[in-house]
């Protein structure tokens, strides 16, 4: 089958996080199974030679900016992208969506639901009901236009799904696709020997909790002083204070914000530490986790992640509130404890496999596809 794939934004720092993840695993996923798939997506940070591939997968890259200045992702527009559509799905049979409250996915939709092509969404947690003064207006133009015409929706978690039906009431073409992680190419490479890597690795957001890790990393600091506390993400508005944090706390090399990273380097980084810590609150179903699981790496995760249930239950990590006591305590148990450390990473890496391969949302994806086209 010949499928378009497109997103909002990629860069060399992976500032869109998740998504894009998503995007360049299912690109690649469907590509080893035969089909002819390009992934389409506005662009920044490349100077002026977009590349053809990214993170080993073809791209269709297009400049991308902000017309309002301090709009965030929300603000892009890649009208090359849109122009190049018109002539790019005459041969589709299919177009993915990676669909998000921008000016770059919702006029993709709205142009190629035009053009009588067919097309699934998926919405990565970020189409909910929002009380943003520009949302009800967006909605109305292209939101509820783009979720009532698509011939599937996918979601994540229940509560996604909830937020799309309140957006759509209507709406009756709504399936589950969870997120996959390809088999680790990586073996762990981190040994206890001694010296112990506690990471976080994420962009740099509020509702990330980066520094709620920084706290984490003062309280332990003096009971264990020889394990080092890493942040590795981008900026996206908690930068400035985590730096603030990280320099109150002098800790000296136990506690470092590296800066960001490239996407394709983010395995063997994570690959590198001992336990992965993601503070998120409400966070729909981080890759970030997967790809620590895929590697045998325990984790910590608050309750509302779309990934708690099935951490806790198969015992890959601990799974706590939002409190900073109960992070401690948990980050804590798993650097004091080796034995349960090394028994939760090997549960990690059985969850991912099992439960989280990419072979199995390449068969999904592969039915659903073929269904559409054929009512096509």
């Amino acid at each position: 089958m010949r499928i378009i794939q497109i997103a909002t934004l990629i860069s060399p720092s992976g500032a869109y996080g998740g998504p894009i993840r998503v995007a360049v695993n299912q690109t690649r996923a469907l590509l080893d199974a035969g089909h002819d798939v390009i992934l389409a997506a506005g662009a920044q940070g490349f100077g002026r030679r977009l590349p053809k591939e990214y993170d080993g997968v073809p791209v269709t890259l297009f400049k991308a900016f902000k017309p309002v200045p301090k709009s965030g992702f929300s603000g892009l527009v890649a009208p090359g992208l849109q122009e190049w559509l018109n002539k790019a799905t005459s041969s589709a049979d299919v177009a993915h969506i990676h669909l998000g409250r921008d000016l770059i996915t919702l006029p993709a939709a709205s142009k190629i639901r035009r053009q009588n092509v067919p097309y699934v969404l998926q919405t990565h947690g970020m189409i909910t009901p929002s009380s943003h003064p520009m949302a009800g207006t967006v909605d109305a133009l292209w939101t509820k236009p783009a979720l009532s015409n698509a011939n599937s929706i996918f979601f994540l978690t229940p509560e996604e799904r909830r937020g799309l039906s309140e957006l759509a009431p209507t709406l009756s073409n709504l399936q589950e696709l969870r997120n996959g992680v390809p088999p680790a190419a990586l073996s762990p490479s981190s040994a206890d020997n001694g010296s112990l890597e506690v990471l976080f690795l994420a962009r740099l957001h509020a509702r990330k909790r980066p520094r709620m890790f920084v706290s984490v990393a003062k309280a332990l600091h003096r009971r264990y002083p020889h394990v080092r506390f890493s942040i590795v993400g981008p900026d996206e508005g908690e930068g400035t204070a985590v730096s603030a944090a990280i320099k109150e706390a002098a800790m000296g090399d136990a506690l470092k914000w590296e800066g960001s990273l490239r996407p394709e380097d983010t395995s063997s980084r994570i690959a590198r530490s001992n336990v992965y810590v993601l503070p998120s609150v409400d966070e729909p179903f981080p890759m970030s986790v997967l790809e620590a699981l895929s590697l045998g790496k325990p984790v910590v995760v608050t309750d509302s992640c779309g990934l708690a249930a099935d951490i806790g239950e198969s015992k890959a990590g601990i799974v706590v509130d939002s409190s900073l006591k109960t992070l401690t305590l948990a980050v804590e148990q798993l650097i004091a404890d080796a034995e349960f450390r090394k028994m939760a990473g090997q549960r990690a890496k059985v969850l991912a496999a099992e439960k989280f391969s990419m072979e199995v949302v390449c068969t999904q994806l592969e039915r659903t596809y073929a269904a559409i086209a054929r009512r096509a």
